[in-house]
């Protein structure tokens, strides 16, 4: 795959400025009101949000990383190393996008954002999450979630056709044929021992990202070296080859689907349920599956009386923290998705919400941060005693 990436500048920088064109063409129509002239007034309104809100996003994110890792000092759990590590990557990632926007991109500049931010935010986050819930059946879902993503760069490399810069049918196939192996050890592992899930996954990640980063620091960028968004001057990932921006969906759609749904289940496990649907046993892929729909299906009975419980101020903390950082987790997936297909004016916000709401859902948590203090210190801002609560954590 490295000798493929390696072959053809030539044609990339080619394709670069007909998508380029194209994808101008593609955002003037997301907003009719931009065109492709700016009055002086819209461009200093553009280049505002393009450094303050990366900036403020950088900033939370470092400051967040702070406190988790401070948390993990205290209680030494690999979950919130995990979640430190992703923050970082989250904190960093903003950071080239303020830089860039302030003071110009530049070569190493997009390649560092390209990495960190298409590769290594969601992945690494979600990551966190099946930590979190390692000796639960969690574990089938990550795999479902993995094999889903190799799938889905089956759909970016037809999207990549279409704009007439195709991925190599061998670069597919490898994606595919990996993540599929990934996915069946995982699930193998839920099924057998489900102590070593996490660790696994957390293998394949590092191996991964390490192949990943060779490639983002040695395939060849078309000229510039950077690709912005013409209307909104929002990085894009065109300047990179298809065969490697097909690489991003296993990363991608795994991490963010472990981080949301991680976050909606773990809210299931601590609100009062309604229980309409029972599934027990049944083979292992079968059986999961309608293990999930039951969950799902009861969760959304169980919300009457979650809010009345929110209502009365028995509800445990952890069931709003964790649709926080659900929603938090949500809408930059989801802004980071409309990217890929032109519309860009909502990235930073997108970004900059998703980590706010995060980082809510967590100092909403009782459980998770009892004393909130300065980070590394003794100093306590804020002590609270977290409620006494009988959990059913049952999940049927």
């Amino acid at each position: 795959m490295l000798h493929r990436l390696r072959q053809n500048p030539a044609q990339a920088h080619v394709a670069q400025q007909a998508e380029h064109f194209l994808g101008k063409e593609e955002v003037s129509g997301s907003n009719p009101d931009v065109g492709s002239t700016f009055s002086a007034q819209e461009v200093r309104t553009t280049v505002s949000f393009n450094v303050v809100l990366p900036l403020l996003s950088s900033l939370l994110s470092f400051l967040f990383a702070a406190m988790v890792a401070d948390q993990w000092l205290r209680r030494r759990q690999p979950f919130q190393l995990v979640w430190t590590i992703g923050l970082l990557w989250y904190g960093i990632s903003a950071g080239t996008e303020f830089i860039g926007s302030a003071w110009g991109w530049n070569e190493p500049l997009y390649r560092t954002w390209y990495l960190i931010g298409a590769f290594g935010v969601a992945s690494y986050l979600g990551l966190g999450t099946v930590y979190l819930l390692n000796r639960t059946r969690f574990g089938y879902f990550v795999a479902f979630s993995l094999f889903a993503g190799g799938l889905f760069s089956i759909l970016a490399a037809a999207a990549r056709a279409k704009e007439g810069v195709p991925a190599s049918g061998a670069a597919v196939a490898e994606v595919v044929v990996y993540s599929a192996v990934g996915a069946l050890v995982l699930a193998l592992l839920t099924r057998f021992d489900r102590r070593w899930v996490a660790h696994a996954t957390a293998a394949i990640l590092l191996i991964t990202s390490a192949i990943v980063a060779v490639l983002v620091f040695s395939v060849p960028v078309a000229a510039p070296g950077y690709a912005l968004d013409l209307a909104t001057g929002v990085p894009i990932g065109t300047a990179f080859p298809s065969d490697l921006r097909i690489l991003t969906p296993p990363f991608n759609i795994t991490g963010a689907f472990a981080l949301v749904f991680g976050a909606v289940y773990s809210a299931y496990i601590f609100m009062p349920k309604r229980r309409l649907l029972r599934i027990e046993g049944g083979p292992p892929v079968i059986g999961a599956v309608g293990r999930a729909v039951a969950v799902t299906v009861n969760f959304v009975a169980s919300i009457p009386g979650a809010v009345r419980a929110h209502r009365a101020g028995t509800l445990n903390s952890r069931v709003p923290a964790t649709l926080l950082i659900a929603l938090g987790g949500f809408i930059p997936g989801w802004t980071s998705g409309l990217n890929r297909f032109g519309v860009t004016w909502s990235f930073f916000l997108g970004e900059f919400l998703g980590v706010l709401l995060i980082f809510v859902g967590f100092l909403v948590s009782i459980e998770v941060f009892s004393d909130i203090r300065l980070p590394f210190t003794r100093v306590v801002l804020v002590r609270r005693d977290p409620p006494a609560e009988v959990v059913d954590s049952t999940t049927g």
